[in-house]
């Protein structure tokens, strides 16, 4: 067993393993150790812990010292000249024409060295920029070209996923991605559903691969010829998550049934045709394949699918907002009702100016109260709050105020008669003048 401690040089750049010489390095630390770039500036990732040998690469460079105020403000100084350095190799770049894009500007913590990354479609001849660069400098230049892979994990930045880049945040080193992975998870081969923000394929297809892999093993292909416990058919589709297949029986015409993998025989795996000296055995032996749920399943019932509970719960708040949505809509039919009739009222004043007109000879005093007494029976105070019998009567009067625009329109159809007359007058005269 070794002691070690590891550092990192960037945010979510590969950890290195050193020896601590006897110190205890605290998590989150700066400490200076020395590499084969010289004497640099990390952070300590991991505090004093024992791994075995065959884990480390010896021999382990050692820990100099922890890091200090004046080690720290070196930093924040070598970060301000990093930027200043970026806008003046840009300019030198756009001078030379040269055909690369900047990524990232890193100095040494001793700042005798500079490197510069970069990345391009090709090669750059860059010799004229290196020259430029080291007499405004007067340090040591390297220019480094990088690959776009390594440009996102320099900056940075969110995936599809909503969530900051792998490479960024944690992966130590890049492992190969194939399209293959991709067509083994049943994913769409669409590069842009499948590709990160730096063009190649997404880290993250090479996680689950091995367990799609172990799933591949234990489920069939398909179009496969296999025993189920209805009969024998050929296989229509593999979901290799929940591990299940849709079988098409040879003797129904009904749409595929669904089966475990557990439920099923494989008799030819893959596309061919069925075996010439194949006889499917009796449905008593086929029966024996059915899958019998265990006592907690049965308790639980048509729950027991994770899909069963999401439709259950789905249900229940369908029903709950179809509920709501009815006493909704209620009320608002009801505060409708009750808006509609707070202006009924006003027609109450109408009838007492036109009673007379009804009454004929009468005077105005019985005419008044003779209706009163004889419908309501009631004061005429409260015979006035339903009002509901009179404008129903008295809504044959109506027509009235439909006749004045009948009349109006009858007017300016005379108006409009009077005025063509006036413009044939005028044809003829034109007319014969001709």
């Amino acid at each position: 067993m070794t002691e070690i401690i590891a550092v990192r040089f960037k945010a979510g750049g590969k950890q290195y393993y050193f020896d601590p010489q006897g110190l205890t390095v605290p998590q989150g630390a700066g400490v200076i150790v020395e590499t084969g770039k010289g004497v640099e500036y990390g952070t300590c990732s991991r505090s004093n812990a024992m791994v075995r040998d065959d884990v480390v690469v010896q021999p382990l460079r050692p820990v100099v010292r922890l890091a200090t105020q004046k080690d720290e403000k070196q930093i924040q100084d070598n970060h301000r000249k990093e930027k200043e350095a970026m806008k003046i190799c840009q300019q030198l770049v756009e001078r030379h024409g040269l055909d690369m894009k900047l990524v990232e500007v890193e100095y040494s913590f001793d700042g005798s060295k500079i490197i510069f990354f970069f990345t391009s479609e090709g090669r750059v001849d860059f010799r004229a920029l290196v020259k430029d660069l080291a007499s405004i400098f007067r340090s040591r230049i390297e220019l480094r070209q990088i690959g776009v892979r390594d440009e996102a994990r320099m900056l940075g930045g969110l995936g599809i996923c909503g969530k900051p880049f792998c490479c960024h945040q944690f992966l130590d080193e890049f492992q190969p991605v194939s399209i293959k992975m991709a067509k083994t998870q049943n994913l769409s081969l669409n590069p842009t559903k499948i590709s990160g923000t730096c063009g190649r394929l997404m880290c993250c297809l090479k996680y689950e691969q091995e367990a799609y892999e172990d799933a591949v093993r234990r489920c069939p292909k398909q179009e496969s010829f296999v025993e189920c416990p209805d009969g024998v058919g050929n296989v229509t589709a593999v979901n290799l998550l929940r591990e299940q297949v849709k079988v098409r029986l040879e003797d129904s015409t009904e749409q595929p049934k669904t089966y475990r993998t557990t439920e099923i025989r494989v008799v030819r795996n893959g596309k061919g045709k069925r075996p010439e000296d194949y006889v499917a055995p009796p449905k008593e032996e086929l029966e024996k394949l059915r899958y019998i749920p265990p006592e907690e399943e049965r308790s639980m019932g048509s729950t027991a699918s994770l899909a069963a509970l999401l439709e259950q719960y789905m249900g229940a708040n369908g029903d709950g907002e179809e509920k709501k949505s009815s006493s909704r809509n209620r009320r608002r039919r009801g505060g409708g009702a009750k808006k509609e009739a707070q202006p009924q009222p006003q027609p109450d004043k109408q009838p007492k100016a036109k009673a007379p007109q009804q009454g004929g000879g009468a005077s105005k005093r019985g005419g008044a109260k003779q209706p009163q007494a004889q419908k309501g029976g009631q004061p005429p105070r409260q015979g006035q709050k339903q009002p509901q019998p009179k404008p129903q009567q008295q809504a044959k009067p109506k027509p009235a105020p439909q006749q004045q625009p009948q009349n109006q329109a009858g007017e300016g159809g005379e108006k409009r008669r009077r005025s063509r007359p006036h413009h044939r007058r005028k044809k003829p005269q034109s007319g014969n003048e001709g």
